[in-house]
Formats: C-alpha cells, sequence, structure tokens
C-alpha cells in the first residue's frame, strides 16, 4: 500500500504527513491512543477503567495481533509531526456485517494526542482513510462513536457521516455506554465552512 503525505493546516510549523503503520509504531500508537481515551471519555467511562488503562499493555497486544490484522485486511495509518513523532493513528478495514451490502468498510479507530486537537490532524488522518477506501472501492464507510462523544460527532459530521440509526452499548466497570453508528459514501471531504479541522 502506498503511503500518503499532505498539509494539516497550521500543525506546527511545516506538515503532518500520514504514512502505514509499521510494527515499530506500536508503542507511540498505544501512548496516543491512551492518552486520547482519557481525554475524551473523562466522565462518560468510569476513571477507574481509565486509569487502569496500561500503554505497555496495549503495545504488547498490538505487536502481538499486527500480523493478524494485516492479514484480516485491516489499514493501520499513523500522522507523523514534522519532528518525526506519531501524534494520531487511525485503523479502517473491510465490513463484513449482514445489510451492509458489499464493498462496505468501517473506520474502526481515529484518535490524536489530545494535546494537537482541532489542528488538523484528525482531518489528514480521515482523508487518508477516505483515499484508502476509494482505493479499495468501498461504496460506503460506517464507524461508531459514543453518543456523549460531541466533538467526535461534529468532527465526523463535517466530514459528510451521519447518525443512520443504528446503536449499540459497550460495557465498561459495569457501566453501559452508548454508541451510535454513523455512515457516509465514500469520496473526499466535502468543501466549504464546516471543516473538519475545526474539531480534530
Amino acid at each position: 500500500m502506498a503511503g500518503w503525505s499532505g498539509p494539516a493546516g497550521p500543525y506546527s510549523a511545516g506538515m503532518t504527513w500520514v504514512r502505514e503503520m509499521a510494527v515499530g509504531d506500536a508503542a507511540a500508537v498505544s501512548a496516543v491512543r491512551v492518552a486520547g481515551w482519557r481525554a475524551a471519555y473523562a466522565g462518560v467511562i468510569p476513571g477507574a477503567y481509565l486509569d487502569a488503562m496500561s500503554v505497555e499493555r496495549d503495545a504488547a497486544r498490538r505487536e502481538e495481533r499486527f500480523a493478524a490484522g494485516r492479514a484480516a485486511g485491516l489499514c493501520d495509518l499513523v500522522a507523523v509531526g514534522a519532528d518525526g513523532q506519531v501524534v494520531g493513528w487511525a485503523c479502517c478495514g473491510p465490513r463484513d456485517t449482514p445489510g451492509d451490502g458489499p464493498g462496505a468498510g468501517e473506520v474502526y479507530a481515529l484518535y490524536v494526542r489530545p494535546g494537537l486537537l482541532g489542528r488538523g490532524v484528525g482531518r489528514a488522518l480521515l482523508d487518508a482513510v477516505h483515499e484508502e477506501a476509494a482505493r479499495r472501492g468501498w461504496g460506503a464507510l460506517v464507524l461508531w462513536v459514543v453518543e456523549a462523544n460531541a466533538r467526535a460527532r461534529r468532527f465526523y459530521e463535517a466530514a459528510g457521516y451521519r447518525a443512520d440509526g443504528g446503536a449499540q452499548s459497550e460495557e465498561y466497570a459495569g457501566v453501559a455506554v452508548r454508541e451510535v453508528r454513523y455512515r457516509r459514501v465514500a469520496g473526499p471531504f466535502p468543501a466549504g465552512p464546516g471543516h473538519p479541522s475545526d474539531a480534530l
């Protein structure tokens, strides 16, 4: 798979480059994921669960499952800042759910280092996901987002995603957290105001 690169608004003094993740990025990706969870879900997911999250354990699982994920068609992307540090991560792959029709993909994860929210890193990652969707011929993309995560919902809505009525709950430390499903037709970001870089 070819890599991607592109500007991401005012992030740093240079560019945010998006490339395919390597297994050696596991620790950096896990650090972004754990920090992203703690920032996004504070007050939504119990603090005890968030506090117990471990970058080291997450990285070990990620390294162990990396090859299997590739074999299953997952695409992991990292956003890298001008200093070469990983500042964001996204994962997408084919969706194999009855009723979705052929050629659908799913955005399984997208996280940005919390201190860089609103700087265009998330937009660069999601743009690369959309390019990958087009390359693979996916006609639609779906994702699940925590219902209470208003910032993420604004981000995806600005990128053309819409809630399609699907809902589910995941349990964390005995607390049920509701998620809603979003869907969009594959393609580039919509132009005009409300650009998704405003959120992530």
